[in-house]
């Protein structure tokens, strides 16, 4: 697809009162500054960021600042092969929802080669724009704007550049602005649809709007002049017309088209026809924009036009029948499969003269497959594990577009129902990669192929590497450590490769199976695996880097054993205490009783043989009085 109808630099800038914005409920908006350090504010009061978001690449500047109006219109970021063939620009958390998108995009022999590059650009996965080199003079040296309206549904907008042969894409600025998501019928068109655009005319005007006036346009857009599109035959007979007074209907959801579009047309008593650049095999949408702002129409019948699309007679437009003077009126009409590279339309009076205000022209871009989220979830952590270096260009969406190659190394496929792009191949062999293999592999469901021998990564093997769908694997000439992931047995593997690496622990036999069935395996250079034919036995309790289930059941047995004989000798040592050791002492008011007794017997008997000792000496005997 060629590049679509832009808009050069105007010589002079239109200035005039913006109204208010406050009833516009939408507020996400970024005007990216590409190339740039500072963020700024124009001369327009559009506020600028600094470059950010950006992939890769590198800052410049054109050769002729001084050409230029705006800041944004001078500094560029340019995509040398160093950063890889793709890189994007990735706009983070973005509520879903629909957008617009302009770019500015300018050579001005910046790198002093007098070249112009070949590149293509995408959004959300989907081939949008085609610059090829050499690029006409004007358009080299002024630039050009372009400008998208995309569905966004993952939170991000990607926005990616794919270099040809040795050529650096560019990009000078970046403006997202979201917008009614219902805007431009996308009820009947549908969701599956960029529309890109291939011309915006406001009638009997000059070129108005956010980069060329301080004219509001809630949505971004920017308006050109449509004296150039107009056919030979019909500049002549046309005149413009405009108006200060106040036009209803405008600024209105879901399409919110600016009053100054419908305060100026051209008419013309003869036939006015536009001829329109458009790309072949694609399908266009034209919207006509229409306000009776002759004072002097006061009646239906009074001005009628009829609407010719590539000779085909395509409406009967009556604007003081359809919504009185000086109201927007507007009507889009869809031009299928075009056949040629040029687009017709023309307005034929009927009664009256011809008046129109607006012509938009949509190329109809089907949305292209894109990567299953699961996979590209996979695939970004792949990325930051394996450490994939710059210059191989993992960015962005790994399959999309399908226009482009997809990820260096990186093979896709669609899945079962066409509705997806899926991962069937990852071949990064002896890319200097220093990592490990992320645990997210496991969601590449559909992994055909992996090899990534010859590198330097380690680590142990994620459980998850065995997708049923894996045919062949190598993962030779590198240091991976610890044992055989199980979930490579329930794979389809033919070729299993894992030799040169630091891996130990048993070998599954329904891995080494595979060697059996025909197919190839080989895990020589592994001094820690064991336990299948040309490799040694595995040690009786030890397997896998860890004990065995053998010695795990043979250390439960033992611990058993120890603790029965343990029991065994506590009640051995309890029944020989019972037949020696029993002793109850009595309590310490029994022990003091018993020693007053003692005490008591004793005296007693003292006292009695003091009595015989007299008796036998003929004393008298004293009187016994015990206390």
């Amino acid at each position: 697809m060629s590049m679509p109808l832009f808009f050069l630099l105007p010589l002079s800038l239109l200035l005039s009162i913006p109204p208010s914005s406050s009833s516009y409920p939408y507020d996400i908006n970024y005007h990216i500054d590409c190339g740039s350090a500072t963020s700024a504010v124009d001369s327009l009061n559009t506020s600028w960021l600094s470059d950010r978001f950006y992939t890769g690449g590198a800052n410049s500047v054109v050769s002729e600042p001084l050409h230029f109006h705006f800041p944004h219109e001078k500094n560029l970021r340019f995509f040398p092969l160093s950063s890889g063939k793709k890189n994007c620009y990735i706009i983070p958390n973005l509520p879903a929802g629909r957008y617009y998108v302009r770019t500015f995009t300018v050579y001005d022999n910046y790198d002093g080669k007098s070249h112009s590059p070949s590149f293509d650009a995408s959004v959300e996965g989907t081939l949008v724009f085609s610059w090829r080199s050499p690029w006409p003079e004007d358009l080299a040296r002024d630039g050009a704007y372009s400008d998208l309206y995309a569905f966004v549904d993952d939170g991000e907008l990607d926005f990616c550049f794919y270099s040809f042969a040795t050529d650096p894409p560019l990009i000078a600025s970046l403006e997202i602005q979201q917008i009614d998501p219902l805007s431009y019928d996308s009820a009947n068109i549908g969701h599956d649809y960029i529309l890109v655009n291939y011309g915006r005319f406001s009638c009997g005007s000059n070129q108005w709007g956010p980069g060329f006036s301080n004219d509001t346009d809630y949505f971004g857009r920017s308006w050109q002049s449509d004296e150039e599109s107009r056919s030979p035959d019909s500049r002549t007979s046309i005149r413009s017309v405009a108006t200060r007074q106040t036009i209803t209907n405008t600024n209105q959801q879901p399409n919110y088209f600016p009053m100054k579009l419908y305060q100026t047309a051209v008419m013309s008593s003869g036939v006015v026809e536009y001829e329109l650049e458009v790309d072949a095999k694609l399908d266009y949408l034209i919207w006509f924009h229409f306000a009776e702002i002759d004072s002097s129409i006061t009646k239906v019948g009074q001005r009628v036009i009829d609407v010719v699309v590539n000779e085909k007679n395509v409406s009967t437009v009556d604007i003081y029948k359809e919504v009185g003077s000086f109201a927007a009126y507007s009507w889009q009409y869809v031009a299928k499969n075009l056949s040629s590279t040029g687009l017709s339309v023309k307005l034929v009076p009927v009664a009256g003269a011809v008046l129109i205000s607006g012509i938009e022209n949509y190329a109809l871009v089907p949305s292209d497959l894109s990567t299953l989220p699961e996979q590209v979830i996979a695939m970004r952590a792949l990325k930051e594990s394996l450490r994939v270096p710059g210059r191989m260009g993992w960015n962005g969406d790994p399959c999309a577009p399908t226009n482009w190659d997809a990820w260096e190394g990186i093979a896709c496929r669609p899945n079962k129902d066409k509705t997806a792009l899926v991962i069937s191949q990852i071949d990064l062999v002896a890319q200097g990669l220093k990592g490990y293999i992320s645990d997210k592999i496991s969601l590449l469901s559909d992994l055909v192929n992996l090899n990534l021998s010859s590198n330097a990564l380690g680590g142990n093997l994620p459980a998850g590497l065995g997708q049923k769908s894996l045919v062949r694997l190598d993962l030779s000439n590198n240091q991976f450590s610890g044992s055989i992931p199980d979930s490579l047995t329930s794979s389809k593997l033919q070729l299993a490769l894992l030799n040169n690496n630091l891996l130990e622990g048993r070998v599954p036999e329904e891995l080494y199976s595979v060697g059996v069935h025909g197919g190839t395996i080989d895990l020589t250079g592994n001094k820690g695996l064991c336990g299948v034919p040309s490799l040694p036995p595995c040690p009786l309790f030890w397997d896998n880097g860890g004990l065995s289930t053998g010695g795990k059941i043979a250390i439960g047995i033992s611990c058993l054993v120890i603790l029965c004989a343990l029991l065994l000798v506590i009640y051995m040592c309890c029944i020989r205490r019972g037949r020696n050791d029993y002793d109850f002492g009595l309590p310490h008011d029994l022990m003091s009783l018993a020693a007053k007794r003692n005490k008591y017997q004793r005296q007693k008997s003292l006292m009695l043989l003091e009595m015989e000792s007299q008796h036998a000496k003929g004393l008298p005997s004293l009187p016994l009085n015990p206390h």
